[in-house]
């Protein structure tokens, strides 16, 4: 398949710019690979598809304001420092904006206790600096730093943002983007899925800015991920394998954690437990060795996200869906509404 196949128009009125009054209270559209039909829930009515013996992985990630405000030493110009991924401690590759007004050798102040020297170019376009500090580096950035929002929610961020772009389960931080089919849960839900006997294990993967990045080279085979961190624990490949075994579902909850098990499976098809960096892309065709069933939100047109949902289903069921919840004024993207495929 190429580029030109998903490609499609969204009305601009259609991406959610705030989330849903309640997590669980957003649209769920239910889609099933077997007949090709999509129903309309409430997300709550997901722990309706799931039965006793099933496996629901979640990604554990934690989002952390990742945007900081500084400005450019001897001229005063602001500078806005997107950090991406620490390389080793001090040192960080970031995006500045604007960017032109950034080269290496300028060092920029953030606050009174922080500064960066900027130290190397990247082949992205970012930056390498070097972090000056005393202190808790962590702590500095979760007082000055903001929530780190997709470039389509056109607002500032607020503090709502703080705890809604952000999983009722987040814990170990490190993505400048969250895992967006996670942010329906309630700790309530939660429990109620572990108490209809469905197993929750929990998974990472640091999701980077390079979620929103559309691929624009035709030929897919071309397109390059950038390279994201995740981690699966012994106990957490033990479950999903002894849910496999069991002829049980495996339920990802979000197209990180089906790259993250999709990297992480032996020749014969079961899951290890590994950590180290991934730029696994998943488009169509693609045999999925772990994961059974999908819950994720609504993606972007030529994003490598619509893409690997298109492989877990069909390119022509998941079109057929998305043209549906246009119509029917779906709310889509980071705080969008979500979708079931069993």
């Amino acid at each position: 398949m190429k580029l030109s196949d998903f490609k499609y128009n969204l009305p601009e009125k259609l991406i959610a710019q705030y989330p849903s009054d309640q997590r669980e209270k957003c649209r769920l559209m239910v889609l099933d690979r077997e007949t090709g039909t999509a129903q309309e829930k409430v997300f709550e009515d997901a722990i309706d598809y799931m039965e006793e013996g099933d496996c629901l992985v979640l990604n554990e990630t934690k989002v952390f304001p990742a945007r900081l405000q500084g400005t450019k030493d001897k001229t005063d110009a602001k500078v806005e420092v997107f950090l991406l991924r620490e390389l080793e401690q001090s040192l960080w590759e970031v995006l500045v904006k604007p960017a032109r007004k950034v080269r290496v050798g300028n060092r920029l102040s953030i606050g009174k206790d922080l500064t960066c020297d900027v130290i190397d170019n990247t082949v992205s376009g970012g930056r390498v600096v070097r972090f000056n500090y005393d202190g808790d580096f962590y702590a500095m950035v979760e007082k000055m730093g903001k929530s780190p929002l997709p470039p389509y929610i056109k607002r500032e961020p607020e503090p709502l943002d703080k705890e809604r772009y952000q999983t009722v389960y987040a814990r170990v931080r490190g993505a400048v983007a969250a895992p967006t089919a996670g942010l329906h849960f309630t700790e309530k839900m939660l429990k109620k899925i572990e108490k209809k006997g469905v197993k929750v294990v929990k998974v990472v993967l640091h999701l980077g800015l390079g979620s929103f990045r559309p691929v624009v080279v035709e030929d897919l085979g071309r397109h390059k991920m950038d390279s994201e961190y995740y981690a699966i624990s012994e106990e957490a490949a033990e479950i999903v394998n002894e849910t496999t075994r069991n002829k049980k579902r495996v339920i990802a909850v979000g197209t990180s954690v089906v790259r993250a098990l999709e990297t992480a499976v032996t020749s014969e098809g079961w899951a290890k437990s590994s950590s180290g960096w991934t730029d696994k892309f998943i488009f169509p065709p693609y045999d999925f060795k772990i994961v059974s069933r999908l819950i994720t939100n609504f993606h972007l047109p030529s994003s490598t996200l619509l893409m690997l949902v298109s492989a877990f289903a069909t390119r022509d069921q998941i079109f057929k869906a998305y043209r549906k919840a246009i119509r029917e004024k779906y709310k889509f993207y980071s705080y969008g509404d979500a979708m079931f495929i069993l």
